[in-house]
């Protein structure tokens, strides 16, 4: 579909904290029900931790959070940042998409692909050979879009339990 003109991508601000909150809790309640063994329970206040954690993780040298705004309203993130070479994950310094989200109503409308390509920018901008993400098993929809936006799968987690 094509993109949303009336959407605007912009760097997350500390207004944003309780969006970015609402969204990041969205997120936690949409991959538990992918698989519950695997992923966080949501439970207390998940809106309050998760904005305080991405209102750090926006101020950190290496990170950046972009929203997409329609008509004053935060209907979407992204946080990416710069992760250094690992040994464990064998790879280099990479970009690394660590969330994406976008409200229901608003997807299919090119929103999440502009905020990957906002923060793919920010990232290749930085020097880093390239950007990684991981996704959900079960998010096909998203993993529809990171290979049109040119993604290529190359790992794949697999967990167990006792």
């Amino acid at each position: 579909m094509p993109a949303d003109a009336a959407i605007t991508v912009r760097r997350a601000t500390e207004a944003d904290v309780p969006a970015l909150g609402r969204l990041g809790a969205e997120l936690i309640r949409v991959h538990h029900e992918f698989d519950p063994a695997r992923f966080l329970t949501p439970s207390g206040s998940p809106e309050a931790g998760y904005g305080r954690f991405l209102g750090q993780q926006m101020n950190a040298p290496d990170d950046v959070v972009f929203v997409a705004e329609r008509d004053g309203v935060v209907v979407g993130y992204v946080w990416a940042g710069i992760e250094p070479r690992s040994w464990k994950e064998l790879r280099d310094v990479a970009g690394f998409v660590h969330d994406v989200i976008v409200d229901p109503d608003a997807q299919r409308r090119g929103v999440g692909a502009q905020l990957v390509e906002a923060a793919a920018a920010w990232l290749f901008a930085r020097g880093v050979p390239r950007v990684m993400l991981w996704t959900a098993e079960k998010n096909t929809h998203a993993q529809r879009l990171f290979e049109r936006l040119g993604f290529r799968r190359t790992m794949i987690e697999m967990t167990r339990e006792p």
